[in-house]
């Protein structure tokens, strides 16, 4: 079912979990900006969040652009000036223009096996490009997540209160209990680990414009925002291994010292990140270490796709603290510590 259902259900939880998250906000701007309407509440807030994003967005839009025409403009530049002695021998090289020159790319097109190779490929060709206008579709997917965004925002007051009303009399304690866990270790983890992501993508920034690396403001946002999973700024090695690249070849310097460089970036920056942010910003705030919550991430992701990783925490989470309450019958902090029995 959630197979078949996967296309409905995903916008509907990515758009409950962005509700989750800035019902605080709403909730601020109603009681404390005394806000009378609820929905004028949510529509100050949506248009806040809109703001602040496209502000940022024109901010760092023409930083990124100069930087991207640079790293073009110095790639031209090295395949331009390009001296093929500095790598390779007259050996090889005269071997390389051999094999060039021996190409015969029309006999190559004539063999059969080229020829129903290329049959074969041609229809998937243009269901690539048939493909690509299912754009449209995606509008209405982003259209129906962003009218789920407005209502669950309008309606979670009601939500909160009235949840357990669904939940048969004798479980309703245990429900109450697991989901006040949940929801404690949901808002101070995902406030801790974006502000952990963001002052890590602006120490990278920081890292890489001082280092001269090309596209260095948008490599290390980007790096932040891959931390919001822990140590997932490993998928932004190789990118970078490309840039520093760029970078031997527009200041001539060698290679190993653009890497060395970087690795040094990296390295400081995760040694601040392990010794001194995570530590102080996060805490023990779920109950688990970075290894355990990507672990969490892997498994529910592999059973469910993106949904799974979507409701991954909150699962781990409940199980956790069904674990430590009723079988284990441990004392859980909850915001306050407080003992739970069965």
């Amino acid at each position: 079912m959630l197979s078949r259902l996967y296309g409905v259900l995903l916008p509907f939880f990515v758009s409950f979990l962005l509700a989750y998250l800035l019902d605080p906000i709403v909730d601020f701007v109603q009681h404390k900006c005394k806000v009378k309407f609820r929905g004028l509440s949510v529509t100050i807030v949506l248009l806040l969040f809109v703001g602040l994003l496209t502000l940022a967005v024109y901010l760092l839009i023409p930083a990124i652009g100069r930087e991207v025409k640079s790293a073009a403009i110095g790639v031209e530049q090295y395949f331009a000036n390009f001296d093929a002695d500095r790598y390779f021998t007259s050996e090889q090289q005269e071997k390389i223009k051999k094999t060039l020159d021996g190409l015969n790319l029309e006999s190559m097109l004539s063999y059969p096996e080229v020829r129903d190779a290329m049959k074969s490929i041609a229809p998937k060709v243009g269901g690539w490009i048939t493909g690509g206008l299912s754009w449209l579709a995606e509008l209405v997917v982003i259209f129906i997540g962003l009218m789920y965004l407005i209502f669950l925002m309008i309606d979670f007051p009601k939500i909160r209160a009235n949840w357990s009303s669904y939940v048969p009399e004798k479980y309703r304690d245990k429900a109450r209990t697991l989901l006040r866990d949940v929801d404690h270790n949901m808002n101070a983890y995902f406030r801790g680990q974006g502000l952990v992501a963001l002052i890590v993508g602006v120490l990278f920034a920081i890292g890489f414009c001082i280092i001269g690396m090309p596209m260095g403001i948008a490599m290390g946002l980007i790096i932040g925002v891959l931390n919001l999973v822990p140590y997932m700024q490993a998928l932004g090695i190789p990118p970078c291994i490309l840039l520093c690249l760029v970078q031997s070849a527009q200041t001539g310097r060698p290679v190993w010292v653009t890497l060395l460089c970087m690795a040094l970036v990296f390295v400081v920056v995760q040694t601040l990140q392990d010794m001194l942010l995570t530590p102080k910003i996060m805490g023990k705030v779920t109950g688990m270490g970075p290894a355990a919550i990507l672990l969490s991430l892997s498994i529910w992701g592999a059973i469910f796709g993106v949904i799974g990783m979507i409701l991954a925490l909150p699962l781990t989470t409940l199980g956790i603290s069904y674990y430590k309450h009723y079988i284990a019958k441990l004392t859980v902090p909850t915001g306050q510590t407080e003992k739970v029995s069965s």
